[in-house]
């Protein structure tokens, strides 16, 4: 999944994004929620993560911002300050959660899971299409019973496709929602990654999952 942060401690910014990618996410990051505001008028994520204290713009007036357009792209909020009046005004403001920091990375990764799952009308970590089963906190991926060894750019592409189980996808979709804006592959970086897919999912079972949509781009489902 696409994630947006906006976070102005440079050191905190740099680790959080780099968790983030080690788990399979495409992230985005800013420094200022000026540049927040700007970047999110255009770009469509799967959640939002805001620090309150930015120069430019506060993490409230980017929230204000999203919520002012309808958009109800899940946002969690990162404060130093444990004030009830910060996480009254946020959460009134829009947002779905808050973290307190310092936190635990585990603890964050958790809470995103929790976006994505509240994102997607689902109760549980774990997606299932046919026989492929995928659980979103352990990122184990199996077919048939048998695990499968996936790289993190694998399997976010194979998340992104079971959240969307049924639904033609078209490449720009996925590029847009697996890449990020510093991605400078191929333009066949998708069709590639597919490929990959196909012969660690599909090779050697009957019944195949992963289809072409001639002119329309790939879907996941059973027939």
């Amino acid at each position: 999944m696409r994630i947006f942060l906006a976070e102005d401690e440079r050191d905190l910014n740099r680790l959080i994004v780099q968790k983030l990618s080690s788990e399979g996410y495409s992230v985005d990051s800013c420094f200022d929620g000026r540049e927040a505001i700007e970047i999110l008028e255009y770009t469509h994520y799967d959640a939002v993560i805001l620090d309150i204290m930015m120069p430019g713009a506060d993490g409230f007036a980017v929230l204000k911002s999203l919520r002012d357009r309808n958009d109800a792209t899940p946002v969690l909020m990162l404060t130093a300050r444990d004030a009830i009046s910060d996480r009254v005004k946020g959460l009134d403001g829009g947002a779905n959660d808050y973290l307190l920091k310092p936190f635990s990375f585990e603890e964050l990764l958790a809470r995103l899971r929790v976006l994505m799952r509240t994102s997607f009308g689902r109760v549980s970590n774990d997606l299932s299409v046919s026989d492929l089963t995928l659980d979103t906190a352990s990122h184990v991926v199996k077919r048939a019973g048998e695990e499968i060894s996936l790289s993190a750019k694998e399997y976010a592409l194979l998340e992104y496709m079971m959240h969307h189980a049924g639904m033609v996808l078209s490449r720009e979709q996925i590029e847009d929602h697996i890449w990020n804006f510093d991605y400078e592959g191929g333009t066949n970086v998708v069709d590639v990654y597919i490929s990959y897919l196909r012969k660690k999912i599909d090779s050697g079972h009957d019944i195949k999952l992963i289809h072409t949509v001639r002119g329309r781009g790939y879907v996941l489902r059973e027939k």
